[in-house]
């Protein structure tokens, strides 16, 4: 019998990707037909982030990811959904305004991070394990909040993908796990080669491994142009893998990619290792996925 794994397509982030590749989904249709398309391409799950459609930045207004959400469901083509957790989480360094932060900074409650999880209870959600250097920007997402996060999407019924971007994050997301605020299997993913956080290579990846519960399922994905390379070698070594445009925004060097593109790269490496991809029907059985919200 073949080994099955999870692709998960991340279609669209919060970076100043557009003027680098015009493919990159904006609007809530564009982002939930990038979802669609990559599920046809072979994707089991997409990861959703929604964007203000004036200004190509990110957005946290709910009724934007409700609109992603509804379009994704309504469609005739099945996918799981995972929507972020991460929220407003940036905080700028300033010189001038050191306790407030600079330009730029957003920062949002735990409450209002979890607001379009709780308000429409995908199948899954990213939940973000630690605070942690994006190049000269900080990701700041403080203990006792990832607490009160996590104790939130466990009352919503959401499958939460533990997302670690450095060592101590999974150190801190088995401490959620023992002190009880996350239920059945945890799924953990490694997200490498961000300035500054974990390696995007496999001593990085067993590393990481190597400190998981012995029930936890895993993922893990690389940026830029180690986004192939990590989809390969976490293949070989039994994880779930996740490709698209949040990511890596190039099919190669100097080409512009489309998610499914990315989808349909990822899927004839895993067939090449006689790997084959899970189904959305095959994933929800594997990992107990509830469908709080879904028509599936």
């Amino acid at each position: 019998m073949k080994k099955k794994i999870m692709l998960t397509a991340a279609v669209t982030g919060a970076g100043d990707t557009l003027e680098k590749n015009k493919n990159v989904p904006v609007t809530p249709k564009e982002i939930a037909d990038s979802a669609i398309a990559s599920a046809k391409a072979g994707a089991t799950v997409a990861h959703v982030h929604a964007r203000d459609p004036k200004t190509g930045g990110v957005s946290h207004n709910v009724d934007h990811y409700r609109e992603i959400v509804d379009r994704i469901r309504e469609s005739e083509t099945d996918v799981i959904i995972n929507i972020t957790s991460g929220g407003g989480g940036d905080f700028i360094p300033s010189l001038s305004t050191p306790a407030a932060g600079g330009n730029g900074t957003d920062i949002q409650t735990p409450s209002e991070r979890h607001q379009p999880v709780g308000e429409l209870l995908p199948e899954m959600c990213t939940l973000d394990c630690g605070t942690v250097n994006f190049g000269n920007m900080i990701y700041m997402s403080p203990t006792d909040w990832l607490r009160d996060q996590a104790k939130l999407v466990q009352e919503s019924g959401v499958k939460p993908e533990l997302e670690c971007f450095d060592t101590g994050h999974v150190r801190f997301a088995n401490q959620l796990i023992k002190e009880g605020l996350i239920d059945d299997d945890p799924m953990f993913q490694f997200c490498l080669g961000i300035p500054w956080g974990a390696d995007a290579d496999v001593e990085t990846i067993n590393y990481m491994k190597r400190r998981l519960p012995e029930n936890a399922h895993w993922s893990a994905f690389g940026i830029g142009r180690m986004q192939m390379p990590v989809a390969s070698q976490t293949a070989l070594l039994g994880g779930n893998i996740r490709v698209g445009l949040e990511d890596n925004i190039y099919l190669k060097k100097g080409v512009p990619a489309t998610n499914e593109q990315l989808v349909e790269k990822a899927v004839h490496i895993t067939q090449t290792q006689d790997i084959e991809i899970m189904t959305p029907a095959e994933a929800r059985e594997t990992y107990n996925l509830k469908i709080p919200g879904g028509k599936h």
